[in-house]
């Protein structure tokens, strides 16, 4: 896709590939496509007119100013928030027209990390991780891993394994590392077997070091199994470095979208200006 650069001056090329979709996954697809979406807070307009496209298997990051109107976007695009206006196509279903049970199913494809990680605090890593998959098992058999099968038990195991915390799986949550939560936060969204992740600032509330070390760690792992990424960030640096694709936001309009691979970080620095 072209660069579009609105009020952010001329965009320098790097000489780096162009950012594709993963091997495996349909470079024609589109996981995410929203149209005109606006969002309304009494008076107060957070999103004007978005228009947005994500490729399958793609990683994407959204970036901008603090109240562009980031976390806004992904809420609406999980109608986690009710969008006043537009529409938002996910995995190839309009979700502006779901309710209850097909909204439900349509939710449970999609994994979403927080960035103050919402683990049950005086559970182990393990039943944290074992949480994932309620959607696709429910019941009681997911919410402790005192209940759950060993094929979940297993399966929650290796997930923690993929983020390096096996060791940890029997800790409570409330005794981890902000590092260590965030890597069971991850572990929980692969549990639910998703297809796309959206995560908004998943590692702002970390240092430098356990931000980066996380960040290239959630962004391999979403390669690996070939899921679509969109997640929003603060640090330019990690949106250069672990996103095919970038999208601007600034007073709520769409100010930039294109590969990362044709920004440089003075490009980026202007929109907070």
């Amino acid at each position: 896709m072209a660069l579009t650069a609105v009020d952010a001056g001329e965009v320098a090329v790097r000489a780096v590939p162009t950012g594709t979709a993963r091997p495996g996954s349909d470079k024609t697809a589109r996981d995410l496509a929203v149209r005109g979406l606006a969002k309304r807070f009494g008076a107060a307009e957070v999103l004007k007119g978005v228009d947005l496209d994500i490729t399958a298997g793609c990683s994407t990051a959204l970036i901008g100013a603090n109240g562009s109107g980031k976390s806004t976007l992904l809420r609406c695009c999980l109608r986690l928030l009710e969008p006043s206006q537009g529409s938002v196509a996910l995995l190839g279903q309009e979700i502006t027209a779901l309710r209850g049970a097909p909204l439900r199913r349509l939710r449970a494809r999609v994994g979403f990390v927080f960035q103050k990680h919402n683990l049950v605090p005086r559970l182990s890593a393990l039943t944290n991780v074992l949480h994932g998959a309620q959607a696709r098992h429910g019941g009681p058999r997911c919410w402790y891993q005192g209940l759950a099968p060993r094929t979940l038990r297993d399966e929650a195991m290796h997930c923690l394994e993929r983020v390096g915390l096996a060791d940890q799986a029997g800790k409570r949550a409330d005794r981890l590392s902000g590092g260590q939560s965030q890597r069971v936060a991850i572990a929980r969204a692969l549990m639910q077997r998703p297809q796309m992740v959206f995560a908004d600032e998943p590692v702002a509330s970390l240092d430098p070091a356990a931000g980066e070390e996380v960040m290239k760690l959630f962004s391999d792992l979403m390669r690996e199994k070939n899921v679509t990424l969109f997640f929003t960030s603060h640090h330019l640096r990690h949106a250069l470095d672990y996103a095919d694709h970038l999208v601007a936001l600034r007073g709520g309009r769409k100010v930039i979208d294109g590969a990362s691979s044709d920004h440089d970080m003075a490009a980026l620095k202007a929109i907070y200006t």
